[in-house]
């Protein structure tokens, strides 16, 4: 799987507020597993174990998702959150020993909440981990 080119320059666009203003309101429209993807990324973002390289690569792939106009446009149905995806995919691969069962738990109650009824465990297998 390969991320979108140049990923990390991506993190420039990553803000706190845009991040919590912007998730709640794509949720439904993402769909439940890209927002848990991304909660991980959050979540496991503000852990004091994660590396500075590390952090570079999910700042970047957050950046990336909060951008409205990147590869596929968020707004496209069906295929605008693809490219999102993929990033954000790819960055969980890379930081994937860094999320621990506290940090999924936090994910996936949060994904309940916008989703009801939530399946972490599958969830974990369609993201390969």
């Amino acid at each position: 799987m390969k991320p979108p080119k140049d990923l990390e320059k991506y993190q420039e666009h990553y803000d706190e507020k845009k991040f919590g203003a912007k998730l709640p309101k794509v949720a439904r429209k993402a769909g439940s597993k890209l927002v848990y993807a991304v909660l991980l990324l959050y979540y496991v973002l503000r852990s004091k174990a994660v590396s500075n390289a590390d952090k570079a690569k999910i700042y970047g792939a957050l950046g990336y998702f909060l951008l409205p106009l990147d590869i596929l446009p968020d707004f496209i149905p069906m295929a605008g959150y693809t490219d999102d995806l993929t990033a954000v995919i790819w960055a969980l691969h890379t930081v994937w020993k860094n999320i621990t069962p506290e940090i999924k738990a936090q994910a996936a109650a949060k994904t309940a909440q916008w989703f009801g009824d939530f399946d972490q465990a599958a969830a974990d297998e369609q993201l390969g981990k």
